[in-house]
């Protein structure tokens, strides 16, 4: 079946200036091969040595990158319509650097990720609220992933106590900022990380002016003001949140989309101060927050690839002692203050006073 491919400016010399051309074919494979041998000039500008679409090029099915179908497995139907779209305003991407592609190639050889995933891996902009037992695997695995810029919020210092789970710190590092000693982890970890540090307590003063410049917020934090404010400015800012929870042997974890429900349609109101202990209360199993980071830190890849199904309407339950996982059903709440159909809170509130006393700062698990 023929399907109309867009080509952009860069490409129309190879085409004798045509904006757009007929090329047949069942798949986005197919039609390529067949544009390529209609214009053998359009080869050298789409493919790269290896016969790959070329990092600096992406290709859409109607409003879709095939890197989000089945790449160019994706099939295409009458009417559909390719368009190739190159690099603009500087041309390609830096190239990779050989320790680039040795660090990465474990991402590069898989077909969902490959290069250009792995560009928008390192273009992209993660804020994590707290660097402590949730934030610690978080930070840690987006590093390696090549995660490019990594914020980090929490104005705690390293304690002894926090070594037990806190894989972030080292004992050198009791008595030191988090984020100091998260950044120095971070950066051996990985260079190609730009660390972005706030020692400070996140409040209604600063969170939107924070958060405004990441693409994904990550919630690690272990008090109910905290995850009520962090979840209220994403839902002004329109911003995804990965949010988790731990406590004794039990973890919770969850997506929330802009415009697919809240924290708030989940739980509308906090518990009561002192019904339900924070872990330096009651305590937690120090590898608890491995599992539930990691968890966190797989939902943030995949929001940033655009692949697999993330956790949007379900709430991940797990329990260490019967290594149980279950998923429980959420729908948005149309009555939510926040994100619901006629909103009674449209900005930032006092969240102390919300939760009935309980502190605002961010302290992590």
């Amino acid at each position: 079946m023929a399907i109309t491919v867009h080509l952009p400016g860069p490409f129309r010399s190879a085409t004798g200036n045509q904006a757009k051309v007929e090329a047949s074919g069942e798949s986005v494979a197919e039609v390529l091969a067949d544009l390529t041998r209609r214009y053998p000039a359009v080869k050298a500008l789409l493919f790269d040595t290896r016969g790959e679409v070329a990092d600096h090029v992406c290709v859409f099915v109607n409003s879709r990158d095939i890197q989000t179908l089945q790449g160019r497995a994706t099939q295409v139907n009458e009417g559909d319509e390719i368009n190739i779209i190159p690099a603009m305003s500087g041309g390609a991407p830096a190239p990779w650097t050989d320790d680039q592609i040795k660090r990465y190639s474990r991402h590069i050889v898989m077909p969902q990720v490959g290069g250009k995933g792995q560009r928008k891996l390192l273009n992209a902009k993660v804020l994590l609220v707290g660097a402590g037992g949730l934030g610690s695997p978080t930070a840690m695995y987006l590093a390696a992933a090549g995660v490019g810029t990594l914020g980090l919020i929490d104005a705690d210092v390293v304690d002894l106590s926090n070594l037990q789970r806190q894989l972030l710190h080292d004992t050198h590092d009791v008595g030191r900022l988090k984020v100091d000693s998260a950044e120095e982890r971070l950066n051996d970890l990985n260079p190609d990380v730009q660390v972005v540090k706030y020692p400070t307590l996140l409040t209604s003063d600063n969170a939107l002016e924070i958060i405004k410049d990441y693409d994904i917020v990550i919630n690690g934090c272990d008090n109910f003001p905290t995850r009520y404010l962090v979840n209220d400015a994403c839902v002004f800012l329109k911003k995804p949140l990965v949010d988790g929870s731990i406590l004794f042997f039990e973890g919770q974890a969850s997506v929330f989309q802009p415009g697919k429900g809240c924290y708030r349609c989940l739980y509308p109101a906090p518990p009561p101060p002192g019904m339900v202990p924070s872990c330096a209360e009651g305590g937690v199993l120090g590898v608890l927050p491995g599992i539930v980071g990691c968890i966190q830190a797989i939902e943030a890849i995949k929001l940033i690839l655009g692949l697999g199904e993330s956790l949007a309407g379900r709430l991940l339950l797990f329990d260490a002692l019967s290594m149980e996982f279950r998923q429980m059903r959420l729908r948005r709440d149309p009555n939510c203050p926040v994100c619901g159909d006629t909103p009674t809170i449209t900005d930032l509130i006092d969240y102390e006073e919300f939760c009935n006393g309980v502190g605002v700062g961010v302290a992590a698990h």
